[in-house]
């Protein structure tokens, strides 16, 4: 869900993320993952932007992995053999906070061959950079803060001041599912108007990804029982991404009541929720 996210914001402010990652507003059009053999590598975690003279390749984490550093070596290889006349510029961006050393590898190393790619831990970063630019505001609360639900306060004020409702939907739902890792979603629920979230993009692909697993029994059936179903299936991927009932109604529609129903049925093991609440 989060990585989702993340990848739906770099694709519709990619000029915002060069800004911060490259020091430039470079345009930078989407790559796909799959003009390249990605095996073993997730594809589905990859973004990869391009100019005319450079690839940005992006990944973000909400936790460490001790293979992200022959990924990165392995996806730069690829890379290069293809775009050798491109500058490659490959970062890792960690959204969580961790102690773990895996958090600050910058290299992979073998006998013959190293590699070094970029990292950066959000924790760390100013939060000011981050209320600079609209694409960066769902990351903000995630930054060196000392106070999260303040800096969500401010962020909200930010997003309210966006004159283009599609962007102005776009940013709020982004930030609402990103900063459920770091706030309750109480606070989340207090500081973020919720009624223009199914307007946004975030919204509409989580809405396509229910659609594609629940397809076959909800589309089948009907297009309003097909649209329960989806929505279900959407609330079953926010709770198993650990965001709360609250938000996960906000975002869907459903009612609390449904969603703590879909919750309970399922945890039984062998039993899958039923379409209608």
């Amino acid at each position: 869900m989060y990585d989702n996210t993340c990848k739906i914001l770099v694709e519709n402010f990619p000029t915002d993320f060069a800004t911060w990652l490259l020091g430039k507003p470079i345009a930078l059009t989407k790559l796909e993952p799959s003009e390249l053999s990605v095996d073993p590598i997730r594809a589905d975690s990859v973004i990869l932007l391009e100019s005319s003279a450079v690839i940005m390749h992006l990944e973000f984490q909400t936790k460490t992995d001790d293979t992200m550093p022959y990924r990165m070596a392995n996806y730069y290889l690829r890379l290069y053999g293809k775009y050798a006349a491109k500058e490659i510029h490959q970062t890792v961006i960690y959204l969580r906070p961790t102690k773990s050393a895996l958090a600050y590898q910058t290299n992979f190393t073998t006998n013959k061959l190293n590699h070094e790619f970029n990292v950066i831990r959000l924790w760390e970063q100013p939060t000011e950079t981050f209320q600079q630019y609209q694409g960066l505001l769902p990351l903000a609360v995630l930054t060196k803060t000392g106070n999260p639900s303040e800096t969500l306060r401010e962020v909200a004020k930010l997003i309210d001041n966006i004159e283009d409702r599609k962007v102005k939907s776009n940013v709020t739902a982004a930030t609402a599912i990103i900063s459920g890792l770091a706030l309750d979603h109480e606070v989340i629920q207090r500081l973020l108007k919720s009624e223009i979230m199914e307007e946004s993009v975030v919204y509409q692909e989580i809405l396509r990804e229910g659609l594609t697993k629940g397809k076959a029994e909800g589309l089948a059936k009907g297009l309003a029982k097909g649209k329960v179903e989806a929505a279900n299936q959407i609330a079953l991927n926010m709770l198993r991404s650990n965001m709360s009932p609250d938000l996960v109604a906000q975002l869907t529609g459903l009612t609390v009541k449904q969603i703590l129903k879909l919750q309970k049925l399922s945890i039984k093991k062998g039993q899958k929720p039923k379409a209608n609440l």
